[in-house]
Formats: C-alpha cells, sequence, structure tokens
C-alpha cells in the first residue's frame, strides 16, 4: 500500500463528510425531506403492508412496548405528576366541556349504557353472592330503621306528657332481658342480616326497575347540561391535586400490573390480528391517508423537528464524526485503495 492512494481516500471522504453535511443542514434540507418523503410514499403505494411487515415480529413488539411502559421507571414517576400538572392547567378556566365533547355523543353514550340490560343484570347478580355485600345491606337496613325510629320518636316526645311515657317504657325495657341479652338494635341488624339476600334481590329488581323505567338519560344530561357551559377549572371542587396525583398513581400500578400479564399479551396479538385480517392487503401509501397522516403533514413535522437536532449535532461535531464513521471503512477498504492506485483488483 502506498501513501497516495490512501492519502487521496482521506481527501474523498473529506469531501463526502462536507457534502453530506452541506445537504442535511441549512436551506437545502427542506428541499431535500420533501424528495424523500415523496420517493418514500411513492415505494409505499407499490407495496402492501403484509409484504414489507411480519405480522408476528409486530405481535413481539407489541408485547415488548407493552412490558416496557408498564415496568418503566419514567412513566411510574411522571403519571402522577402529569395528573397534577393538568389539574392546574391554567386553560383549564378558557375552556368548558362543551368545547371538548358533542352533547349528542354523551347522549348516545349514556342512552347505550343504560340499555346494556344483560350487564346490569349480572352486576346485580353477582352482588348477591358476595357475603360483604350482604353485610353492608344489613347495616345500611339498619341504619334506615333506626334513623326512622328515631326521627318519630322525636317527633311524638314533642307533644306533652309523650316524653315521661317513653322514659317509663324505657325503664321497663331495660329490666326485660332479652334471650340474646342484645339491645333492639343489634336485634334489627341481626334480623336484617337473615334477611340480606332477600333484601338485596329486592333491591336489585328495584334497581332494574329505576334503570328500565326511570327518566334516567334525561337526569344523566341534566347533570351534562349543569357542567357543560362552565370552565373545566370548576371540575377542580371535585377533586384536589393530591387526590388526582394519588389517583393516577393507583391507576398507573393497575396498568402496570395488566402490562406483565399473558392475558394483556393475547389480547394484543388479538388487535395485531384484527388489523392484518382488516388491511393486511392494502398498500401503505393508502393506510397513512386513512390513518390522517397527509404528505404534506410528514414534510412539515421532519421539516419543524430535524433542523435543530441537525445543526446541534453540526455545531458540536458528532455530526462529522457520524457520517465519517460511516463512509470511511468504504474508502479505506482494500478494493477501494486498489482502485485509486489504478490496480483494481
Amino acid at each position: 500500500m502506498t501513501t497516495e492512494p490512501a492519502a487521496v481516500a482521506a481527501a474523498l471522504i473529506d469531501a463526502q463528510v462536507q457534502w453530506a453535511i452541506s445537504e442535511i443542514t441549512g436551506d437545502r434540507l427542506a428541499e431535500i425531506l420533501a424528495r424523500d418523503v415523496d420517493e418514500l410514499l411513492a415505494i409505499a403505494a407499490r407495496h402492501r403492508l403484509d409484504e414489507v411487515v411480519d405480522r408476528e415480529a409486530v405481535k413481539v413488539s407489541a408485547r415488548s412496548i407493552a412490558d416496557i411502559a408498564g415496568g418503566s421507571e419514567l412513566v411510574t414517576d411522571l403519571a402522577p405528576r402529569l395528573a397534577t400538572r393538568i389539574h392546574d392547567l391554567p386553560a383549564a378556566a378558557d375552556h368548558t366541556p362543551a368545547d371538548l365533547v358533542e352533547r349528542e355523543h354523551v347522549e348516545a353514550l349514556v342512552a347505550k349504557f343504560l340499555s346494556m340490560h344483560q350487564l346490569h343484570d349480572r352486576a346485580l347478580d353477582r352482588l348477591t353472592e358476595s357475603p360483604l355485600v350482604g353485610t353492608v345491606a344489613s347495616t345500611f337496613v339498619t341504619k334506615i330503621v333506626a334513623d326512622f325510629v328515631q326521627q318519630n320518636r322525636e317527633r311524638a316526645e314533642k307533644l306533652p306528657g309523650v316524653s315521661s311515657l317513653f322514659s317509663i317504657g324505657s325503664g321497663a325495657v331495660s329490666r326485660v332481658r332479652s334471650v340474646t341479652d342484645k339491645r333492639v338494635d343489634a336485634l334489627i341488624g341481626d334480623a336484617a342480616g337473615k334477611g340480606a339476600q332477600y333484601a338485596i334481590r329486592r333491591t336489585n329488581s328495584a334497581i332494574r326497575e329505576l334503570v328500565r323505567d326511570s327518566p334516567l338519560q334525561g337526569a344523566a344530561m341534566e347533570m351534562w347540561d349543569l357542567h357543560a357551559d362552565e370552565p373545566l377549572s370548576e371540575l377542580r371542587k371535585y377533586l384536589t391535586a393530591k387526590d388526582v396525583r394519588e389517583l393516577a398513581a393507583l391507576v398507573h400500578q393497575l396498568l402496570a400490573d395488566a402490562a406483565g400479564s399473558d392475558y394483556l399479551g393475547e389480547v394484543l396479538d388479538a388487535c395485531v390480528d384484527v388489523f392484518f385480517d382488516e388491511h393486511g392487503s392494502r398498500d401503505l401509501a393508502t393506510l397513512l391517508g386513512e390513518v390522517g397522516v397527509e404528505r404534506d403533514d410528514l414534510v412539515e413535522v421532519l421539516v419543524r423537528h430535524a433542523p435543530p437536532v441537525l445543526d446541534a449535532l453540526r455545531d458540536s461535531g458528532e455530526l462529522d464524526a457520524i457520517i465519517r464513521s460511516r463512509i470511511e471503512p468504504f474508502f479505506l477498504s482494500e478494493p477501494v485503495l486498489a482502485i485509486l492506485s489504478g490496480k483494481p483488483a
């Protein structure tokens, strides 16, 4: 190897690096990006999705992304911070729920939920199978009965002489020991507990009738109308920033748990299969258009974000090093040096 071919190669490397930098920085970049986007879209229009993308590889990638997102310390840290920032966002004072969501869509959602009788029936039936629900129902019934008795007693005691009668009656009752040696309200609770299953079923029946026959949809839409034209900042009265932050952390933890499950993997696989079954035979350019990504949108995004990155790399000298590391092995390879020496292999 002589020094002359190596020197020529070094000169060619320098020239190539400078030419590449001038092409991807400065005024030429926008033109080049637009040209490259047009060429890529033209290629995409000639190839189907299932020709260039393997669905099994997409499934693996989807599962990997879910695992990363679920176990990411960055996401864990950001979730409550983002929730707090959104809760305190000043722009919330300038916008209303009606600005974000059409009333007719809210109404359709409420109507659909209220018409899902199978969901309601199944959920209510499962409540009757829970012992704890029976305990809650018993406590609830006891509270209602005890409050009813107390309210009526307070009203009766306002009548002359009735208060003395209650005192005499209470004294007499206190001297009578029941079989279980329990207070009356405890006996009421026992009775309610024994009848909890029956009470829950009766309550479920009442709830079904309420959902199906009462004007719940109108009531729900009245609630929407009450909030629709108020600033979003008014919703802060329902939850404090601390509540929102803690809820965000808890919800993220639930999602993180699900992200690591085999079932979520099966769900992601099913989603990929559905997408490929429906759109796998279509060309990539058409799919991008239907997603809402147009040629001008792609160019605009690239022109907006690429120049600052490339300029920073150029100013630091890293862009030169990156390009040089890619082309230098070629120019210093033995076949190229042989060509430059006039003695090709």
